[in-house]
């Protein structure tokens, strides 16, 4: 009995710690998104690190701030993906796909183009994740005809509750 509440506590402050280090994280958004501020507005940004080159865009605070505009959702999408228990989270993979290729678009050698060809990329994305949410509620919603079960009860039943977050991301590949 003591082993088992001993266990219950240490769940209790892994849970504490993680959802403290997930409210840190989105409280400092705003910290975030000014950081861009930080680069100067020149083609080439040295620092003792590394040396960014802006290329065609001509300004490495104006990349920065695109980037940041990017990354940050991206960042809140993946918080949302990683912690959302409902049934319909998969169809966040669709705005975390996009913001990925976006990001990995603004940092592409040509910048030829920005964010035109974005729907080729989402489009086989879109045709496997839209019709797997729709046949989820179906099935939701063929359970709930069939039975004396409220749709909280089989949201519940539906709910993916792995142990961690990288049982979590096994699970989709």
């Amino acid at each position: 009995m003591k082993r088992k509440n001993l266990r219950s506590q240490e769940a209790y402050k892994a849970s504490f710690k993680k959802g403290a280090l997930l409210a840190i994280i989105i409280a400092s958004v705003p910290f975030l998104f000014s950081l861009h501020e930080s680069i100067p507005s020149k083609k080439i940004w040295s620092t003792f690190l590394f040396t960014y080159d802006s290329k065609v865009w001509e300004d490495a605070n104006l990349v920065m701030w695109i980037f940041t505009g990017k990354a940050i959702p991206l960042l809140l999408l993946l918080i949302w993906f990683f912690t959302c228990r409902h049934w319909w989270h998969h169809a966040l993979i669709v705005p975390i796909v996009m913001y990925t290729y976006q990001i990995f678009d603004l940092f592409n050698e040509d910048q030829g183009y920005f964010d035109e060809y974005q729907i080729v990329v989402l489009l086989p994305i879109m045709a496997f994740v839209v019709p797997s949410i729709y046949l989820i509620r179906a099935k939701a919603f063929n359970k709930i005809n069939n039975a004396d079960k409220t749709l909280e009860e089989l949201e519940e039943e539906f709910m993916i509750k792995p142990k961690g977050v990288w049982s979590k991301v096994k699970q989709y590949f």
